[in-house]
């Protein structure tokens, strides 16, 4: 019997441990930030439309920066508020893997800050659509981005197909809408 109760309480310690785990990294942002009062939704909507072919983002760097931004908010934010919890395991992982990939694709440094990458991407977007473009450039520097400026500019320009984030903005999207996935 002794030693069942060992298995039994290294079995809950292993458990607790795992359920300790912190969540992901997640931005503040102010309400409104993505279009609608509920910014979870609004990046859902906002990150699976442009996502959806390349061909949105194209030439439209604001658009992909935007989305971008949506993409590296949303992640942290579906994996770490209690609004989300029913949403499937399945998907929050989708999500942070299409943060990493929209972050390899940007040039973003590995160790950047959510909060970081999407204030950067938001204060790109908004410089250049206003038409300051030194300010623009400076938003794309380090620390945060690890690439030149004029290269972020030409990634968010000509965004690469990427399948993967499609999909999982398209499944957090429904998802959030109350479909189950």
């Amino acid at each position: 019997m002794p030693v069942r109760l060992w298995v039994i309480l290294g079995c809950l310690l292993l458990a607790t441990c795992t359920a300790a785990t912190p969540p992901p990294d997640t931005a503040r942002l102010p309400q409104g930030t993505f279009g609608l009062a509920d910014n979870d939704v609004g990046a859902a909507n906002l990150a699976s439309s442009a996502f959806a072919s390349a061909r949105r983002t194209r030439d439209n760097p604001v658009n992909a920066a935007r989305a971008a931004a949506a993409v590296d908010y949303l992640a942290g934010q579906l994996s770490s508020s209690p609004r989300w919890l029913s949403v499937s395991p399945l998907i929050k992982q989708q999500m942070l893997q299409a943060r990493t990939d929209v972050r390899r694709a940007l040039g973003i440094a590995s160790d950047a800050s959510s909060q970081a990458v999407v204030n950067a991407l938001l204060q790109f977007a908004d410089a250049w659509q206003a038409g300051n473009q030194s300010n623009a450039m400076q938003a794309l520097g380090a620390p945060v981005f690890t690439l030149p400026a004029t290269q972020t500019l030409q990634v968010l320009s000509n965004m690469p197909p990427m399948p993967s984030i499609n999909t999982a903005t398209m499944n957090a999207a429904n998802a959030m809408r109350g479909g189950r996935l």
